[in-house]
């Protein structure tokens, strides 16, 4: 494809006989990353938390896909017990997977934490992916073709140092820098996981990607959401524009383990997918290294790497 093309739904190619599990398809960016898979013949399963939400999303899809391959998983990433359950279910139900999309995430919560006691933005949109990822990787690990692609945002840029003293935020909690520094963790996660599985010889390879501004409900948290919301909108895409970079990285055939998709429109906000830039701080090694060691040790998930 020539770089004055620009990447579109269209360009994904057959995806038949091809498994993909997709967190937080139940709305936005994950909805219509299933949507257009589902589309293309993969078989997708709806990793998601509220399982009334999932079966609408499913309603929603099989409205124009009648004959669409979709299941339902129902995931909790705030839950380690949660995604224990959800991964070993469906490795009991699948011997492989094509596709893993890490799309599930919280934005700008008020300070909480997940069941198991961690803040609730690196708990889920970190955390919770790096547990699930790791108890379903001997799925995908020997797969030829095989893709973890891990979901981050221009907010990986904005007050986002990882502070290995307080990574919980018990001593001070902001949530837009919470929110950037589980975005951040997003990616020093792939790009570590990346390095992890081709020390490995794995077939798999890892990718992220980011949406841009993208009107999907993670703005809902945002203070003065309905007072901003016509404003914000003039800003954004929609949430099946944001999904492409998402797609691109999933199923671009000329895509490599460890590239970073996002729109090409100004300051990545709107457009079509392109490679592009993460901040410096997410290729600093050494704090690659150092949180896969801290989010081994928290959620207690070896990777049999």
């Amino acid at each position: 494809m020539s770089n004055d093309t620009k990447w579109t739904s269209a360009n994904i190619p057959d995806q038949n006989g091809r498994l993909a599990v997709v967190t937080g398809a139940n709305s936005g960016l994950g909805l219509e990353t299933a949507r257009e898979l589902a589309r293309k013949g993969a078989k997708v399963v709806l990793a998601v938390r509220n399982l009334d939400k999932g079966a609408a999303a499913v309603d929603d899809i099989k409205t124009e896909q009648p004959d669409a391959d979709l299941e339902l998983q129902q995931l909790d990433l705030a839950s380690l017990e949660s995604i224990a359950r959800a991964a070993a279910e469906l490795s009991g139900t699948y011997d492989s997977i094509d596709l893993l999309i890490n799309n599930a995430g919280v934005m700008y919560t008020p300070k909480q934490s997940t069941a198991d006691g961690f803040e609730m933005q690196l708990g889920t949109n970190h955390l919770g992916h790096y547990a699930f990822t790791g108890q379903l990787i001997d799925r995908l690990a020997g797969v030829e073709g095989s893709r973890i692609v891990t979901v981050s945002s221009v907010g990986h840029r904005i007050l986002s140092r990882i502070d290995f003293d307080d990574l919980n935020a018990e001593r001070k909690y902001n949530r837009i820098a919470a929110y950037g520094r589980s975005k951040l963790a997003n990616l020093l996660f792939t790009y570590e996981l990346q390095r992890r599985l081709e020390a490995a010889g794995s077939k798999a390879i890892a990718l992220a990607a980011h949406p841009g501004g993208s009107d999907s409900e993670l703005a809902r948290h945002i203070p003065g959401a309905d007072r901003v919301r016509p404003f914000f909108q003039r800003m954004v895409q929609s949430s099946a524009m944001g999904a492409l970079s998402t797609l691109r990285a999933a199923t671009d055939p000329d895509a490599t383990g460890g590239q970073y998709y996002g729109p090409d429109g100004f300051m990545e906000f709107q457009g079509h997918p392109v490679i592009v830039k993460s901040n410096s701080a997410s290729h600093d090694t050494e704090t690659q290294r150092r949180l896969w060691e801290v989010s081994e040790s928290m959620t207690g998930v070896t990777y049999p790497l």
